[in-house]
């Protein structure tokens, strides 16, 4: 094979790593993630539930909260602590609760202008948007893997469900890349091609100045020869 793409845990992380530059891949990820930005309009059962439903994916994913308002920020630590507890009643439910202890936390932003700033500094492989402006951060919010606007749109509908990719940059990389798509499957090319003997004399006369100052006589001699066979000719 030529390149080397799709999700998986932490083994199939490593074997891309050691195949890359043998192969090509689509990105090494790290433990999955979720962020919520939330204000005062936010159900914090549900931002509570949304951030340890992620979690659950390992006891190394974080989970943050980004909020406007210091009430929700109380709200939903208290309500976290509250559904840990229902959850320990469940078989494998320390695995959220690790995360959270470990991986989790929440930022205070001053206004909405600032928590746009920092979630596009955290960039979220997952980010949800529970707030009464939601139009206004899908429009303004620029790093994240997969955005969810609005209370209704839980990460886990898109992880068991409705189809998005789900092969997504963690671990900030949001910032520079997007998930797997139809451009990992192309590959960019470039070709060039002069025409006439007025091009390289137009191209060929800048190549020899800047080969001299980059003391690189062979890449020089390049257009020179070129430029002579003109001359000849």
């Amino acid at each position: 094979m030529d390149k080397l793409v799709g999700p998986g845990n932490a083994f199939v992380a490593e074997a891309k790593r050691q195949l890359y530059g043998q192969v090509g891949i689509d990105m090494i990820a790290g433990p999955s993630e979720v962020a919520v930005i939330a204000d005062d309009s936010a159900d914090p059962e549900l931002v509570a539930a949304d951030l340890l439903g992620q979690a659950e994916h390992g006891p190394t994913s974080p989970a943050a909260l980004i909020t406007v308002s210091r009430a929700m920020a109380d709200a939903v630590i208290a309500e976290i602590d509250r559904q840990l507890g229902d959850l320990a009643k469940v078989a494998g439910a320390e695995v959220p609760g690790a995360a959270w202890r470990d991986y989790g936390f929440v930022l205070l932003a001053a206004d909405h202008e600032d928590a746009v700033r920092l979630s596009d500094l955290l960039a979220a492989e997952h980010l949800e948007v529970h707030t009464d402006r939601d139009d206004w951060y899908l429009k303004n919010l620029r790093n994240y893997g997969s955005l969810f606007v609005g209370q209704r749109a839980t990460v886990a509908f898109s992880d068991k469900v409705i189809g998005t990719n789900h092969v997504l940059p963690t671990a900030g990389a949001g910032r520079y890349t997007g998930g797997l798509s139809v451009a990992s499957f192309l590959k960019t090319v470039t070709w060039q091609r002069i025409d006439s003997d007025e091009g390289v004399r137009t191209v060929a006369p800048h190549v020899v100045t800047i080969s001299q100052a980059d003391l690189m006589p062979a890449h020089e001699a390049t257009a020179a020869k070129r430029l002579e066979r003109l001359a000849r000719d």
